[in-house]
């Protein structure tokens, strides 16, 4: 779901596209949909209105006929008859307004949920390596429901406020022409006092839905730290700043009350009541109308009452829904620098991966963290990444399966630009294992099953089999069907990459990185993970990002890499004799422990 034109990386397509071009034509394509609800909805206000207002008039004939000298108590019976039934069927209009609102509402709220989700899972890596989940989560959620709350009550007061001031106008002249004076000026004044009123009160609502996106951030980023915060004692510190975020949302809160209180149409309301009331009885003095129409007047004049004092919650909740879908829109519009290339290039993949002069930065850095990087892998290779710690490894791994795109310069795999792939053709055939393995609350054959959803518990078992997995799994009570907590927290460091390792054989990649996927990986069971991680090698390119001699020993070639730029390229033999960046990695990271490390035999 996304607009015409705009890059992403996954489209879902929508019959029903919707117009981004400003928040209120989105809006509007959004509630168009339902345009038989919205019929509904509008006449059954203007119906409404017109029912209400039909009380008071008969109100003044029922009068009129009481004060007469000999009171016709049959017209003060049938103006009974007539209130009755007129609100029977006011109340089954009723019925069906709101029930037309409150379907849009509901629906405008999951319509946009949908459209919102899908455009998230659209957005590259780069944009939500940007964004707080917190603020994200808030949008989702809080402000989405804001559209419902904008709608049901919001709007549909909004409309039927809007027919409680169409019928004093439409009614008072039936009574004399002049008594139409009053309300058109209140109506005047009502409406340029509104405009005043939610020209201040949209910057002050907007202020309200951003606050309350910065709190929430907050709070999901300490939630989703809770063991750093515990482990260095900041909770004091923590509770300290969330305070701070609380105060500012509260006093966004405030400040939007204040508008809210000095809401003039409620004084207008007073004095033009008043006003009515001196100028019919000086019309009745004149003889030009009688205590009746007085009455039926006043009765009009108390209508203005409904719009005035529901238009102070009516359009407090219309602005508030106005300044969230204002940050929906913008989320949604958010363009990826990434495009699903849908007509792309799409193949099985044999392997052959070659960097030309490529260079690659992160967004707002003004350093690259990629400099001109050429080499070339045949296919089924395998190449180790090697150097310190943030000199580029993981990046330029990313490249290959296009998380990020290159600055400058081209990765091909077999001879196509990455770029030229079809997105998903790409993607589908590379797995990356990385050393903070992200598992999901489901259970572990779900986890091992994700990339590959068809799978059977034949084809999961044994891909937890060759990862090693399979012991431990059947450990638990509930077996493969067990749920594990978030981020996989119920598991080892070492449990986790094994699953990790079972989900990639299950998806059988041609291209497979492993971003020191073993690191985690206790003593006792290396031996077979190292087993299971050479099985795993055999028949794809792979690419191996680790700092264990054990491992960069498989490599047909191995890259080291100093400050995003080659500083030697060959094999293990040949890099120890002729390249000292190559000995002084080993010698700073202590890594030559390789007598300590297993080593694997021939014909393992």
């Amino acid at each position: 779901m996304s607009s015409p034109g705009s890059a992403s990386e996954f489209v879902i397509a929508d019959a029903h596209p919707y117009d981004q071009r400003s928040t209120l034509r989105w809006l509007f394509s959004h509630i168009v949909r339902y345009r038989v609800l919205l019929v509904t909805l509008v006449l059954g206000a203007l119906c409404n209105g017109g029912l209400a207002f039909v009380v008071p008039a008969l109100v003044g004939v029922a009068f009129n006929a009481v004060l007469q000298p000999q009171p016709d108590l049959n017209t003060v019976g049938w103006c009974a008859v007539l209130i009755v039934v007129s609100q029977i069927v006011r109340g089954g209009v009723m019925l069906g307004r709101n029930a037309s609102a409150e379907t849009i509402g509901q629906r405008l709220e999951r319509d946009t949920r949908d459209e919102l989700y899908a455009s998230l899972l659209g957005k590259s890596m780069t944009f939500h390596s940007m964004q707080s989940v917190g603020d994200i989560m808030a949008r989702a959620t809080n402000d989405v429901h804001e559209l419902y709350l904008m709608f049901q009550p919001g709007l549909n007061m909004v409309i039927g406020s809007g027919m409680f001031l169409l019928f004093p106008l439409l009614y008072s002249p039936a009574i004399h022409p002049h008594l139409l004076l009053t309300p058109a000026l209140f109506v005047l004044g009502y409406i340029l006092a509104l405009r005043f009123y939610v020209s201040q009160l949209h910057p002050a609502t907007e202020g309200v839905r951003a606050r309350f996106g910065e709190m929430n951030a907050a709070l999901a980023e300490v939630v989703d730290g809770i063991e750093t915060v515990k482990g260095a004692a900041q909770e004091c510190q923590e509770i300290d700043r969330f305070d701070h975020n609380a105060t500012a949302f509260r006093n966004a809160f405030v400040r939007q009350s204040d508008i809210e209180a000095r809401f003039v149409p409620l004084l207008l309301l007073g004095l033009a009541q008043g006003s009515a009331f001196l100028h019919s009885i000086l019309l009745y003095r004149a003889g030009l109308i009688s205590v009746g129409q007085i009455v039926a007047y006043m009765g009009y004049m108390q209508g203005f009452g409904f719009p005035t004092w529901i238009s102070l919650f009516g359009f407090s909740q219309l602005s508030l829904g106005l300044a969230a879908a204002n940050r929906i829109l913008k989320l949604i519009k958010t363009q990826t620098d990434l495009d699903e290339n849908k007509t792309g290039h799409a193949a099985v993949i044999a392997g052959a991966v070659r960097f030309e002069h490529v260079s690659f930065a992160y967004p707002d850095s003004s350093n690259n963290a990629i400099h001109d990087v050429s080499f070339e892998v045949k296919p089924n290779q395998i190449v180790a990444l090697v150097g310190q710690t943030g000199v580029g490894k993981s990046t330029l791994a990313r490249l290959i399966n296009r998380t990020y795109d290159t600055t400058a310069g081209r990765v091909l795999i077999d001879g196509v630009d990455v770029r030229d792939w079809q997105l998903e053709s790409l993607r589908s055939q590379i797995s990356i294992i990385e050393q903070d393995v992200f598992l999901f609350s489901r259970t572990i054959a779900e986890n091992i099953a994700f990339g590959m959803p068809g799978a059977t518990q034949a084809q999961i078992e044994q891909a937890a089999k060759e990862a090693q997995a399979h012991d431990f799994i059947m450990n638990f009570k509930d077996g493969y069907q067990t749920v594990i907590g978030t981020r996989g927290v119920t598991l080892s460091g070492g449990q986790r990459q094994r699953l990790a390792l079972a989900r990639a054989f299950l998806t059988n990649p041609r291209i497979l990185i492993l971003d020191d996927s073993t690191s985690a990986i206790d003593s006792a069971t290396e031996d077979q993970i190292q087993r299971a991680i050479r099985h795993a090698t055999q028949g794809r390119t792979t690419f191996l990002i680790t700092h264990r001699l054990s491992q960069i020993r498989w490599a047909d070639q191995i890259v080291v890499l100093r400050k995003g730029r080659i500083a030697a390229l060959g094999t293990h033999e040949d890099l120890l004799r002729t390249s000292e960046p190559y000995r002084r990695i080993f010698a700073t990271d202590n890594v030559v422990r390789s007598a300590a490390e297993p080593e694997l035999q021939p014909g393992h």
